[in-house]
């Protein structure tokens, strides 16, 4: 357990008033508990950006006082950085449950923003989302939102490598959070700062075109208070008025979005008007109309229409004294706090509600809704879709890139959102470096990493809801149309080995299997394969439609392989180079694949790599057929099959040959198909040596979309 020291009686005074000068007594002891334990813990620290840790948590402490944030979130404020030195268990022992909850919360965040700071631009939508998401308690957010701020106090005092990088996340992430959850107190320090340290001579511009007319604006100002406060006091309504500070980057952003000049905005001259009522409110803004002549189309009612935040107040422009407009707000006390402190100004913990209090289930269930995560971006909006906190998981990749998930989502969900290929290979995953089984429920912050096997397919096991592998849809119809391709692809098979069965039968083994298909109806000889396997058309079908189908020229299949082994002076096979051989179409080895020989019935020595398939089958049975084989001196041709997996695109074709034209190699044959968005190709072609093969696959594989190459 750390000891305990006491704050310098001076200074520990000065914190305490600043951070709990609005506390009822026993709250306030606990601040002051913290700020005790707290400071000798942070003694001599500095955080990465050169701050000292205490100095961060005072001025943290003191933006959450300023928001009205209640004692056990001032408290974990002042906590942030020890979990960093001690147990949770310990703050939980000194400080109880709920203050260690925070404090868990608020250093998981870091965590997740160290993880993702390199993310895309793109993503800060989904960022935003995730720190939501990440956190059972607003009040964590809340915490991380005065952290920033003070933050970029400390920048504003002493420059740093690292200040654009934090200005520019603050504006991407932070502010938007704080003005979805209504404080505005922070949005706009947040904003300022940030605009003052990516913009510096915009900001001087606009600070002084502001300082320039500041002395002449207060005067209009305060003219223009006391006018309508004698108004206001005529018709019976009691109001406090206030001249509303307008900030420098709202008025930059306002200019820049509605393309007008420093003199055309409305709002650099404002009045902000708070009354008793909402019945108040209207009565007032009645009064500023007759008063002055109001703008069109500037009025917006907020009252009985509230933001998404549930932020209320009436606005509305006017062109008050000497022709100069006046942006007006009108507001009720509650609505003011609530605009000020967003939804720090709505805790209640400790405090029990009185039954049928309406206007605290009305905040309760805002703050459910608050959860909700109300998307305001065009993207989000053109879904409809409206995922909900405890709903979804945020994981990150391997690269920082953050996947939402539906909650219970498995290893398994989050490969197929990747790429369906990365799905269907997947075979295990790591989750914060740690393996883990494919049915493993994901949490949010999680680093998930796939393992993925060179080929093969999905389990029919992930197929099984009980076992629950599977969660989301997307997953499932991925499996399900693997299963279904595969399916056709063996039906394919066993109808091409019946009809090409038959051709030979008939003696008509070179026939134009395109023609033959036609002649029937098919517009593939696939369509074909797949109507013969499911006896959809039977022989007596095939017998007749062969008569009159133009046949090929027969191919020197064996003469080619001879002539090729031959040529190069390929093989020396069992210590004799003058045996009849010819190199194996099923794995066409090339120089300088480790070869076998397999002596067959009258067509001399097949030659196959030592790898392949049909030499381990020709070799279990009849093992005494094999014979050692290499490779001999000469300059030959080699014909190889190539396998491409890519995404489907427009060109595809085109690039992959263009590629293999530059490195001289001839394409005699390819296959094509496409299936879920990928297509997937055969190429046959020749070369000289492995060398060039190699050659080969590297430039197909550079090519765009492409996601696998391999030798057949």
């Amino acid at each position: 357990m750390v000891s305990v020291v006491k704050l310098h009686p001076q200074s520990g005074a000065a914190a305490l008033g600043m951070l709990a000068g609005d506390l009822a007594p026993a709250d306030r002891a606990r601040v002051a508990e913290a700020l005790e334990f707290a400071e000798p813990l942070y003694a001599g620290q500095v955080l990465s950006t050169g701050e000292p840790t205490w100095a961060h948590a005072l001025g943290l402490g003191a933006n959450l006082a300023a928001i009205g944030l209640d004692a056990p979130g001032r408290v974990a404020g002042v906590l942030f950085a020890a979990p960093k030195q001690i147990e949770l268990d310990q703050i939980k022992a000194r400080f109880g449950e709920e203050v260690a909850s925070l404090a868990a919360g608020v250093e998981k965040l870091y965590q997740l923003r160290m993880a993702t700071r390199a993310s895309p631009v793109e993503q800060n939508e989904t960022l935003r989302k995730m720190l939501l998401g990440m956190v059972e308690d607003v009040r964590v957010v809340l915490i991380r939102l005065a952290s920033r701020t003070q933050t970029l106090r400390w920048f504003a005092r002493n420059d740093g490598a690292d200040r654009a990088g934090y200005a520019r996340e603050s504006l991407d992430i932070y502010s938007p959070l704080a003005n979805r959850l209504g404080v505005f107190q922070l949005k706009w320090e947040l904003e300022d700062l940030s605009f003052r340290f990516l913009e510096p001579d915009l900001y001087k511009r606009i600070a002084k075109m502001l300082d320039e007319k500041r002395l002449e604006r207060e005067g209009y100002i305060a003219r223009a208070i006391k006018t309508l406060e004698a108004e206001l006091g005529d018709a019976g309504v009691k109001a406090e008025i206030h001249g509303r500070p307008k900030h420098i980057y709202s008025i930059w952003n306002k200019m820049r979005t509605k393309g007008l000049d420093f003199s055309e905005l409305y709002d650099v001259r404002a009045l902000r008007v708070i009354v008793p009522s909402v019945k108040d409110c209207y009565t007032a803004l009645g009064v500023v109309h007759n008063l002055w002549q109001p703008i069109p189309k500037e009025f917006d009612d907020y009252i009985s229409r509230p933001k998404g935040n549930l932020y209320q107040s009436l606005h509305t422009a006017v062109i008050g004294p000497q022709g100069k407009t006046v942006e007006v707000q009108i507001r009720t006390e509650d609505m003011h706090r609530h605009a000020e402190y967003g939804v720090a100004a709505h805790w209640r913990y400790k405090e029990k509600p009185h039954k049928g209090d309406a206007v605290f289930d009305q905040k309760i269930a805002w703050l459910r809704e608050l959860l909700a995560w109300r998307d305001e971006v065009a993207d989000w909006q053109k879904t409809t879709k409206q995922a909900r906190l405890d709903d979804t998981v945020y994981v990150l990749t391997p690269q920082g890139r953050v996947v939402d998930l539906p909650a219970g989502a498995t290893p398994v969900d989050f490969a197929y959102a990747l790429h369906s290929d990365v799905g269907h290979r997947c075979r295990g995953a790591r989750v914060d470096g740690h393996i883990v089984t494919l049915d493993t429920p994901l949490q949010s912050g999680q680093k998930v990493e796939i393992v993925t096997a060179k080929s093969g397919g999905p389990s029919r096991d992930w197929l099984n809801a009980e076992r629950g592998f599977v969660k989301t849809v997307r997953a499932r119809a991925k499996i399900r149309q693997w299963f279904n391709a595969k399916a056709l692809a063996e039906t394919v098979a066993a109808g091409r080995q019946v009809v090409e069965k038959e051709l030979k039968r008939e003696g008509a083994a070179n026939a134009s299997l395109e023609s033959l298909a036609d002649r029937l109806g098919f517009k593939k000889p696939d369509d074909l394969f797949v109507a013969v396997a499911r006896e959809e058309v039977n022989l007596r079908q095939l017998q007749t439609a062969l008569r009159g189908v133009e046949t090929k020229p027969a191919e020197p299949t064996l003469k080619v392989h001879r002539e090729a082994a031959k040529k190069a002076g390929v093989l020396v096979v069992g210590g004799m180079d003058r045996l009849m051989t010819q190199l194996a179409k099923c794995c066409k080895p090339v120089p300088p694949d480790p070869i076998r020989g397999f002596v067959t019935r009258g067509k001399g020595v097949s030659v196959h790599r030592e790898d392949c398939a049909s030499l381990a089958r020709l070799a279990e049975r009849q093992p005494e057929r094999l014979i050692e084989a290499a490779w001999g001196k000469g300059e030959g041709s080699y014909t190889v099959e190539m396998a491409v997996t890519a995404v489907d695109r427009r060109g595809l074709l085109r690039d992959i040959g263009d590629a293999l034209a530059r490195e001289k190699i001839s394409v005699t044959a390819v296959r094509t198909q496409s299936r879920d968005e990928l297509a997937f190709m055969r190429f046959t072609f020749d070369v000289a040596n492995l060398g060039q093969l190699k050659r080969a696959f590297a430039v197909v594989r550079e090519l765009k979309g492409v996601i696998r190459v391999s030798r057949t």
